[in-house]
C-alpha cells in the first residue's frame, strides 16, 4: 500500500523531546518492513502556535505568521528525519514532484509546510493526490471529526464515518487564521473531495494507531468517504 500520513505537531512533539519522535520512527520502520510505501507530512504544534502568538502581538500580518509556522514545521520534520536513520530523504522536500521522486526511489519524504495560507493538512492531501496514495491518515490530537469543537461544546459527537461533502461543510464554519486547530483545513477537505482518496482522521497520541490503520485498516477514528 502507498500511504501518506499527516502527523500533527502537537502529536509528534507534545513536549520538545525525542521519545514520541522515536516511537513514530519505529512505526514507519515497521510499515516499510511490511512492504508499504510512505510519505509523511509534519505539523508545527504548540511551538508554531507560540511563535505565531508572539508574532501577532508584535504586529506581524497573517502572511508573516504563516511563514513562522512553516519554519517550525520544517524543523519538526527534520527531527523525524534524524530519528529514521537513513530511511528518509535527508532534507524535507519543498515541492510535490520532489517528494514523489523520493517515494519512487524507495525512500520516505518527510515534508513540512509549503506555502502561506494553508496548513500541513492540505500539504498531505495534495501529496496523497500527487502520488496516487491508497490511504491518507491524519494523526491528530483528537480521535476523529466532530460535529463541533469538543473542547467548546460538550454535546459534540464524533462521526465514525462522514462524507467528503459534509466534511467540507463542517470545516467551512471554522476560523482558519494562522495557528488555528481544526481536524483538517478547508483546502485539504476539498482536495480529498475531488481526489476520492481513502482518508482516516484518528487520535495519533499512540503511534501504533497509525500502523494499524495502514497495515490492517482498523482504527477508532473517522472514515471520510466520497
Amino acid at each position: 500500500m502507498r500511504a501518506v500520513v499527516s502527523i500533527g505537531g502537537s502529536v509528534l512533539v507534545p513536549e520538545l523531546d525525542g521519545e514520541r519522535v522515536a516511537a513514530y520512527a519505529e512505526v514507519v520502520e515497521s510499515l516499510l518492513g511490511a512492504g508499504h510505501e510512505l510519505g509523511l507530512v509534519v505539523g508545527g504544534g504548540r511551538v508554531a502556535r507560540d511563535y505565531i502568538r508572539a508574532g501577532r502581538v508584535l504586529g506581524a500580518n497573517e502572511m508573516a505568521l504563516d511563514q513562522l509556522g512553516i519554519g517550525v514545521t520544517r524543523l519538526n520534520a527534520r527531527l523525524l528525519v534524524a530519528a529514521m536513520e537513513g530511511q528518509a530523504a535527508p532534507t524535507p522536500p519543498e515541492d510535490y514532484e520532489e517528494a514523489a521522486a523520493v517515494i519512487s526511489r524507495g525512500d520516505v519524504p518527510v515534508m513540512g509546510g509549503m506555502v502561506p495560507g494553508q496548513t500541513t493538512d492540505a500539504v498531505a492531501a495534495a501529496l496523497a493526490e500527487t502520488v496516487g496514495a491508497d490511504r491518507l491518515v491524519y494523526a491528530t490530537s483528537v480521535p476523529g471529526v466532530y460535529s463541533a469543537d469538543p473542547d467548546e461544546n460538550p454535546d459534540a459527537s464524533r462521526y465514525e464515518e462522514i462524507s467528503t461533502d459534509d466534511l467540507v461543510d463542517i470545516i467551512a464554519e471554522i476560523d482558519m487564521s494562522a495557528g488555528s486547530n481544526a481536524p483538517v483545513d478547508l483546502l485539504a477537505a476539498k482536495i480529498i473531495q475531488r481526489s476520492g482518496t481513502r482518508t482516516v482522521v484518528l487520535d495519533g497520541d499512540d503511534p501504533e494507531a497509525v500502523r494499524r490503520a495502514i497495515d490492517t485498516g482498523e482504527h477508532d477514528g473517522t472514515e471520510v468517504v466520497p
